[in-house]
């Protein structure tokens, strides 16, 4: 196999790995509402602790970090071996982000990305993981807006990138996933600005719940009739 082949083999597997939807999947699993149905209609971890199941917001966390985090591990594993450059990691880097932002799973209707950026960004430099992590922990503990620490965090990555390598592909690929990080969150940027944007582990109506089962119909009955 040719190294463009190999390239191309990687980006598509970075695509479909990003596009898996772990937040409907946990959703399922825990026996919720469809995410993309309640809160901000976002298949993303914030909007699955609306549903008030902590341990899938987490496990809906932890997935979408980790698939970000490995494509792009194991595109460095690839360039250390020499089967490509610099410049394909920094193109996996953006199809398993834009796997999650437009995943085929779910019609190319995906969430914000701000987990799968993280761990993008914890794989190409964990310094960088580190600051972008910490930017967003401190604005979303003083001000309890998910989609504000977002936006500060998104703003913050090229810089940091930037004051760690200099100018390379990787710090252009850094700035293309903050640019679109930035775009998804317009809609939360002018509910801010108009005061209705809700805040970390608020509870909305219409907030997800267990699937209740149906009743079972009583022997000898007939279900005629029912609806």
């Amino acid at each position: 196999m040719t190294s463009f082949a190999i390239a191309l083999s990687a980006l598509f597997a970075a695509y479909l790995l990003g596009s898996v939807p772990f937040a409907v999947v946990t959703s399922r699993v825990f026996g919720l509402a469809d995410p993309r149905s309640y809160g901000s209609k976002n298949p993303g971890a914030t909007n699955v602790l609306r549903s008030g199941n902590k341990k899938a917001a987490a496990l809906t966390l932890l997935g979408d970090l980790l698939k970000g985090w490995l494509a792009v591990f194991l595109a460095q594993m690839f360039m250390e071996r020499g089967l490509f450059g610099e410049g394909v990691v920094a193109l996996v880097a953006l199809a398993v982000f834009f796997g999650h932002l437009y995943p085929v799973f779910l019609g190319f209707k995906g969430g914000k990305g701000v987990a799968t950026a993280a761990g993008v960004l914890f794989a190409l430099d964990p310094l960088l993981g580190l600051g972008v992590l910490g930017t967003w922990l401190g604005v979303a503990v003083v001000l309890r807006y998910s989609s504000l620490a977002a936006l500060v965090a998104a703003a913050c990555a090229p810089l940091y990138a930037f004051l760690l390598w200099g100018g390379d592909n990787q710090v252009v690929a850094v700035g293309i996933i903050a640019m679109a990080l930035i775009g998804k969150h317009w809609g939360n940027l002018q509910r801010l600005m108009a005061g209705t944007e809700p805040k970390i582990g608020a509870g909305k109506k219409g907030a997800a719940t267990p699937v209740p089962s149906a009743p079972a119909a009583k022997p000898g009955k007939s279900r005629k009739g029912r609806r």
